[in-house]
């Protein structure tokens, strides 16, 4: 006897909006056309691809690669705080990765003196990179 009771599925695409992951259901059709998205680590390049409770998805998102755990397929693209409850995150961005501008080294000028030259700037990048850079040091 077949069982009738498959659990409940939605569009790829769909979920990834609903999660608020992509802004529009298209940006997320193009990540997933240019076979981006893994389902349980396998590719698709399809975006009617049905995703259920349990699948694991990964994608890249910014700079940062996203593997999220479906907890809930959802019905609708709701506030933040209900489209939280829809995934679990299995690699969480670092906050030590994000870049705190108030942190960041600035390189020190004499008071009065103005913004730098371009030819200055262009020494100080240098000087940075070599800083940087262990291989490159003196």
């Amino acid at each position: 006897m077949p069982d009738n009771h498959t659990a409940p599925s939605v569009r790829l695409d769909k979920w990834l909006w609903y999660a608020r992951f992509f802004k529009s259901r298209s940006l997320a059709t193009k990540l997933v056309l240019a076979r981006k998205v893994r389902i349980n680590s396998v590719p698709t390049d399809k975006p009617s691809a049905a995703v259920k409770s349990e699948d694991v998805l990964t994608f890249p998102q910014g700079k940062n690669i996203r593997v999220i755990r479906i907890l809930n397929v959802g019905s609708r693209r709701g506030p933040a705080t209900e489209a939280q409850s829809l995934y679990e995150d299995l690699a969480p961005i670092d906050a030590k990765k994000k870049t705190d501008p108030s942190t960041s080294p600035v390189a020190r000028r004499d008071a009065g003196s103005g913004r730098p030259t371009k030819a200055q700037r262009r020494a100080l990048d240098r000087m940075r990179d070599n800083s940087e850079d262990p291989e490159n040091s003196f």
